[in-house]
């Protein structure tokens, strides 16, 4: 290895959270949270995982559940409300929450309440297929393929066309 410069492949699977760059995202009055999504820039191959700041008021998702990929959260600081399936509980630092697969019994979202930002890591499965339940909605989202741009298609739920239609 020579100088100072050469990157060991061990610094390369590293990252701290005061390092990290975190892009902002906004959408209507609901969404908004500054986010990095850490497993592509460290090499992850099978597990998803980033990191979001919620502020005050708003949520980082929409309310959904998962088919295929399971996921968790660990809240680093702060405290807000977990809605998952029919049900609501508050989370604080500390928490780490389980999202199994399932139908809208499953669905889950975080939303910060509190007059501070919200601050947690997910960690998921990383699947070549998904798909998604929103049930708010009534949405239904597909999610898969390897390439680059991947398979994304949102529908309602009651849009769906039967097996052997335009087939004859």
């Amino acid at each position: 290895m020579s100088g100072a410069t050469a990157s060991r492949v061990i610094d390369q699977r590293v990252a701290n959270l005061d390092e990290l760059k975190l892009e902002r995202f906004e959408q209507g009055d609901k969404y908004g949270c500054d986010a990095v999504r850490i497993g592509p820039l460290l090499g992850a191959k099978q597990l998803g995982y980033s990191y979001d700041v919620v502020p005050p008021g708003k949520r980082s998702c929409p309310f959904h559940s998962h088919h295929g990929e399971e996921e968790m959260f660990f809240i680093v600081k702060g405290s807000g409300t977990l809605r998952y399936g029919p049900e609501t509980r508050k989370v604080r630092a500390g928490d780490f929450i389980c999202c199994p697969t399932g139908g809208p019994e499953t669905a889950h979202q975080l939303v910060n309440d509190s007059d501070a930002p919200l601050a947690y890591i997910s960690v998921s499965t990383m699947l070549p297929a998904e798909i998604c339940e929103y049930p708010d909605s009534g949405k239904v989202g597909a999610f898969g393929g390897a390439s680059t741009p991947r398979l994304r298609h949102m529908t309602k739920a009651d849009s769906g066309v039967d097996y052997w239609k335009d087939e004859a």
